[in-house]
């Protein structure tokens, strides 16, 4: 695990420090399915289940580090897969905050649970997704974390986030970071280049 997070640091991707002591502490091994467990520290994408992956750690750190999770956030996780981002995404709120996974096919659901339980997160849940995008009942959120791909950027999961917030998502081949500002403005920065699952709504 050591060398993935060496990997990661010298090509520039993890440069919080938090986020560092996160891919330290929640080991990937622990979310990839048994068959996989030897590749578990490679930087590539790894099938978990229904045509479904868990994300290459590059991709991952790359997101964290532009959503900058903080301690006490309530953070909602679209996508949750393997449980890998919520278990990452409740090591940086700490007890303070909550994390709130959600995943579509009710066999990752499980999958993603029964990972998430072999850390002491008992503020991170992972549940299954609703036919809405997102999580009304809960909003709003501090940050909202995307792992799968949108054909174009869905304006309702704006209106879950608090003024001043940040999601973090792929649109098409790009990693969107959309920041809420006052007045129902945003302000979007986009990065090409990546490849996700498609986000089903």
């Amino acid at each position: 695990m050591n060398d993935l997070v060496n990997l990661l640091r010298k090509g520039g991707v993890l440069k919080t420090q938090a986020i560092i002591e996160a891919f330290s502490h929640v080991d990937r091994k622990d979310f990839v399915l048994a068959e996989f467990q030897e590749y578990a520290y490679g930087d590539y994408p790894l099938p978990i289940a229904e045509e479904q992956t868990i994300s290459q750690p590059t991709t991952v750190a790359f997101m964290l580090e532009q959503l900058q999770p903080q301690p006490g956030e309530k953070i909602l996780d679209v996508g949750s897969g393997s449980g890998w981002t919520t278990a990452l995404l409740a090591f940086l709120v700490g007890e303070k905050g909550r994390v709130f996974g959600l995943e579509r096919i009710p066999e990752l659901v499980a999958f993603g649970a029964q990972n998430l339980k072999k850390y002491d997160f008992p503020w991170a849940t992972i549940a299954q997704a609703e036919k809405i995008l997102g999580l009304v009942k809960e909003a709003p959120f501090d940050k909202i974390l995307v792992s799968a791909a949108a054909q174009s950027f869905p304006e309702n999961l704006l209106s879950q986030l608090k003024e001043g917030g940040v999601i973090v998502m792929p649109v098409q081949n790009a990693v969107w970071h959309v920041k809420k500002l006052s007045q129902g403005k945003t302000e979007i920065q986009k990065f090409e280049g990546f490849a996700f699952v498609p986000l089903i709504t």
